[in-house]
């Protein structure tokens, strides 16, 4: 694999922007070497500065779920980029584009477009508190939900204890209305609210998570929280800035039945392009300006770009879901299990994770519910098979605790291709 160009790049880039990347995970840390410079993308591959191309399972973490610039898409915001790019008013694609995703999501009765997952859920959180006039806020250990302050907290050292910062520049006075608790832990919630009751806003959590990995609830994990916090008068917020449009039509609200008070979203909506949205139950959403007290703005929310490209990615989606959704399960468990079954023929210990089109490979023999076991993989094996595959053409999330995404780009070549990469990297790495 060629990267001399590259190399340059990277050297180039770190002079001017901190650690040569705009968001760490891009800066290959976790698994070693320089990051190659990404110069064009199209359908299920990824091609650098350097002419190397690789099979996409990063998808942009997420959001290209029809593949890389799908020509729909593409097209859709090539006509609005001619009526301009910005123009910090309201426009009719808002409006469609609200339209189809209130039609998916039948918990959103209104909602807000802003331009990112962080602002959605940062917003969503600042309403649960207007809504209940309470302070505290639960996320779960291992769950991302954005950088905003009151979300970058890591575990206390009890089972309810309030949240302590989990980076610099975050007050200890934010954080502590933050308390941290094990994903699929029931008995830690009810711990929680018990110890804090009506004193807890809200409960928002990935209803499968992403961010340490894919790993999925636990049977009667999701109807527990919903339960738990309709009884003590909190709000429950989905984040589905991952999981939304991906796992279901509908997203993991639609795939478990449980109805949140609200949601988030992102990626997807945009069909790649910046945008996020918060939206849920009429009556709380009637409390963001200008109809009520909780004060949200942003000039570029509802950017017409973004908004050509998510309406063009939601009505395929559902003009298509019966042909792509049944595809997509059908490419990633494949590739997934497959790979997994091969890996551990070789001695390997590796449990797999898969849901709908996302699934990650932990380096682990164990089963992987939350945060706990997720930590205890071997994520130096991790970076050498990432490296492996990357010398054989396959893009993998290059962090152990990052979900792995299919597109419905991705065919029958691919999946040969990627068996095939894996059955190379795997026979170096462990030899028989």
């Amino acid at each position: 694999m060629k990267n001399a160009e590259s190399l340059r790049l990277q050297r180039r880039a770190e002079q001017i922007i901190p650690g040569g990347v705009d968001s760490p995970v891009r800066a290959f840390r976790a698994v070693g070497g320089a990051p190659p410079f990404i110069t064009r993308a199209r359908g299920a591959y990824l091609y650098d500065a350097d002419g190397n191309d690789y099979i996409d399972y990063v998808g942009s973490w997420g959001p290209m779920i029809l593949g890389n610039a799908d020509p729909q898409v593409t097209e859709a915001v090539k006509r609005a980029a001619e009526h301009g790019t910005s123009f910090g008013a309201s426009t009719p694609a808002e409006i469609e584009l609200a339209e189809e995703v209130i039609g998916a999501f039948p918990s959103i009765e209104m909602l807000r477009f802003v331009s990112s997952g962080t602002e959605a859920t940062m917003s969503a959180i600042r309403l649960a508190r207007a809504a209940t006039e309470r302070k505290l806020i639960v996320k779960f250990i291992g769950c991302y939900h954005g950088h905003a302050d009151a979300l970058l907290v890591k575990a206390g050292s009890g089972v309810a204890t309030l949240g302590i910062p989990g980076s610099a520049g975050v007050p200890e006075e934010t954080a502590q209305f933050t308390l941290a608790l094990p994903y699929n832990d029931v008995a830690a919630m009810k711990e929680a609210f018990a110890k804090y009751p009506r004193e807890i806003a809200c409960v928002i959590v990935e209803p499968v998570v992403g961010n340490m990995g894919v790993v999925l609830p636990q049977h009667g994990y999701l109807e527990a929280l919903r339960r738990i916090t309709a009884q003590d008068g909190a709000l429950l917020i989905f984040d589905e800035v991952m999981t939304g449009f991906r796992v279901a039509f509908g997203g993991a609200q639609e795939l478990f039945g449980i109805k949140p008070d609200l949601t988030t979203l992102g990626k997807i909506i945009g069909g790649g392009l910046p945008v996020g949205a918060y939206g849920g139950r009429a009556d709380l959403m009637e409390l963001v300006a200008p109809l009520g007290p909780v004060y949200q703005a942003g000039t570029l929310s509802g950017n017409p770009l973004a908004m050509a490209a998510g309406i063009a990615t939601v009505r395929q989606l559902r003009e298509r879901r019966a042909e792509i959704y049944p595809r997509l399960e059908n490419t990633t468990a494949q590739i997934a299990d497959e790979i997994a079954r091969m890996a551990i023929a070789r001695g390997v210990k590796l449990t797999r994770n898969r849901i709908a089109s996302m699934f990650t490979w932990f380096f682990t023999g164990e089963a992987v519910s939350d945060w706990s076991g997720a930590e205890r993989c071997d994520t130096q094996m991790f970076a050498r098979f990432h490296r492996a595959m990357l010398e054989q053409g396959v893009w993998l999330p290059p962090s152990q605790f990052e979900a792995a995404f299919v597109s419905a780009a991705h065919g029958p070549a691919e999946v040969e291709r990627t068996l095939a990469a894996a059955e190379k990297a795997l026979a170096g790495l462990y030899p028989k």
